[in-house]
């Protein structure tokens, strides 16, 4: 445990940035697979929606840097891949 004040507030942010981190990617991570059960299950309406959600969701991780830019585009491409492949 820190003695120091600065180092005692550190420990606060941090713990409330791990929080916010570990919402944005775990939302992140549950809406593709949303928008990919939406893809197997063959509804294109739906899986346009769910992609359209999760398309926003990595975006929104991509900003705050909790994924690379690189990941963000292979997930996003990948995504908009299958559903565009649908009939």
């Amino acid at each position: 445990m820190p003695n120091i004040k600065s180092a005692k507030k550190r420990v606060r942010s941090n713990a409330r940035k791990a929080d916010i981190n570990t919402l944005v990617r775990s939302s992140m991570k549950t809406s593709i697979k949303n928008c990919e059960k939406a893809v197997v299950s063959g509804n294109k309406e739906e899986a346009a929606n769910k992609l359209n959600i999760a398309l926003q969701r990595v975006d929104k991780a991509c900003t705050s840097g909790l994924i690379h830019k690189n990941k963000a585009a292979r997930l996003k491409s990948r995504l908009t891949k299958s559903v565009n492949k649908m009939n």
